[in-house]
């Protein structure tokens, strides 16, 4: 029986995987969620020895039930090859009491790699299966890491465009170089006079434009999403937890079915849905800990079961964590709600008419599955110089934000469960974060950073960062957030 993936705000807008992938987002604004859950054989005994990519296949033909396993094949071995710099994909680090996930192997050095790698080929042969002839035309927010992982996914990609928005000032330079020197005759980078929310919200805004939509139908082209609201990038990222469960049974770390935790910093709620949808498919996971940095409004959402965007954004030193709408809150809000999408609608309205939403009834047994915490800026930057002490290791400031949540989780409940703390980013996207957290002495530049950290870290300088200083700016466009689809339209030429 073929998977059903609906809107959680229109009940009747019932679609396979692989229509819900070439959308992207719905037409009525809810995001395509999966109203059961396929059942998977973890097999951890036969698991232990598998390759990435055979648990890939596992995982994505569980969810994905509308591709044929060759389909699957072509998409996952096209996706999880040399680009990775390791052939484990996403190794496993011990570092002390906890284990971190290093999700940033990839050919941009961030996590988003891990879903970005394979999206485009699972995009393009959604549109064949579909029989769309339109040009896909990829519009996407970014708050540092997706702009770059999508571009370089989709560069060149036969039948795309993709147009990034990113907040001017709210990105590390090296994020901001990844960006505007991309290379690729289809990709196209814009800075915006706004924040992450700002850009997120009008490209929601230009999804749902029906006008715009038959303009650029007109033309033969579509839109699709290439962030998390895209059911494709989310079903990718529930691999690497099963891929790391495994990887500690094979090690002897744990016992197969043993408990475990996951730690995951978190910004747009996209990679710990995932993780809990690993749960629901019988991952042994007992807490899934949401980490925040001071925009900590996920953080008082689980301790209130009030969203109150109405607060101060704060431009923090692990910007794709700084997200005031966590868009993929929606899907979890939609199961709290029993899977009712007149409920789940109502209280996104109310966010956008009064900048919050109140949790009345709901399924208490999902919510206990979380446990929610933040880190400031000074604890961030402490717990890099701790883990630096005592295990020789620099993180980036979001893997440290996880790690200080989970530690001050554990010292209040004496929880010893083994941890996987998602490493979301590679310290050399932060340099002089990283830097000056290790060594109490800001470098002053990213690039002279980018050196003091191969020298602190004995870690080589990735190729995404090698050259980049020397790299040629090819996107310089900056707009304000109301002239963003104006910006849209220039670029396709309708």
């Amino acid at each position: 029986m073929t998977l059903i993936y609906q809107s959680t705000r229109d009940a009747q807008n019932q679609v396979t995987a692989s229509q819900a992938i070439l959308q992207g987002l719905a037409s009525d604004g809810g995001l395509f969620t999966p109203l059961t859950l396929p059942e998977v054989d973890l097999d951890f005994d036969q698991l232990k020895d598998a390759s990435y990519q055979e648990v890939a296949k596992l995982v994505l033909s569980a969810f994905l039930d509308d591709f044929t396993e060759a389909e699957l094949d072509a998409c996952i071995s096209k996706a999880y090859d040399s680009k990775f710099d390791t052939p484990k994909i996403a190794p496993l680090v011990k570092l002390g009491n906890q284990y971190n996930l290093e999700l940033f192997h990839g050919s941009t050095i961030a996590f988003k790699d891990m879903a970005l790698s394979i999206l485009p080929h699972l995009l393009t042969t959604s549109a064949k299966k579909q029989g769309v002839d339109n040009k896909i035309v990829i519009l996407t927010a970014t708050s540092g890491d997706t702009g770059k992982a999508a571009m370089a996914g989709f560069a060149d990609v036969s039948g795309t465009e993709i147009i990034v928005f990113y907040p001017k000032g709210g990105v590390s330079k090296i994020q901001e170089l990844q960006m505007t020197t991309q290379k690729g005759s289809n990709t196209h980078v814009v800075a915006i006079e706004g924040n992450f929310d700002d850009a997120q919200t009008d490209v929601k805004r230009m999804f749902n434009d029906k006008e715009l939509g038959q303009k650029l139908l007109a033309h033969k082209m579509q839109l699709s999403s290439a962030n998390s609201m895209n059911i494709g990038r989310l079903v990718p990222q529930i691999v690497y937890y099963v891929y790391a469960y495994a990887q500690l049974v094979k090690s002897g770390d744990i016992e197969n079915g043993q408990k475990i935790n996951v730690t995951v910093p978190t910004g747009n709620f996209g990679n710990i849905l995932a993780a809990y949808y690993a749960k629901e498919i019988g991952l042994p996971i007992a807490k899934l800990i949401c980490a925040s940095n001071e925009n900590k409004v996920l953080t008082d959402f689980f301790a209130t079961k009030v969203y109150d965007k109405k607060r101060d954004f704060k431009v923090t030193s692990s910007p794709s964590m700084d997200i005031l709408v966590s868009s993929n809150l929606e899907r979890l809000i939609f199961h709290l709600m029993g899977n009712d999408a007149t409920k789940t609608k109502a209280l996104m309205e109310n966010l956008v008419a009064t900048g919050e939403y109140k949790l009345e009834a709901l399924r208490p047994e999902i919510l206990a599955n979380f446990v929610a915490g933040f880190a400031t800026e000074e604890e961030t930057s402490a717990e890099i110089k701790r883990v630096y002490q005592e295990a020789n290791y620099i993180e980036d400031p979001h893997t440290a934000v996880a790690s200080a949540v989970y530690h001050a989780y554990r010292e209040e409940t004496g929880d010893q469960r083994p941890v996987v703390i998602a490493s979301t980013a590679s310290s050399y996207k932060f340099p002089r974060v990283a830097v000056s957290a290790v060594s109490g002495q800001d470098s002053g530049d990213d690039f002279k950073a980018v050196e003091e950290l191969h020298n602190l870290s004995g870690v080589a300088i990735p190729q995404a960062v090698a050259g980049l200083e020397k790299a040629e700016v090819r996107h310089k466009t900056v707009v304000a957030t109301a002239d963003m689809q104006k910006a849209v339209e220039d670029y396709l030429g309708v």
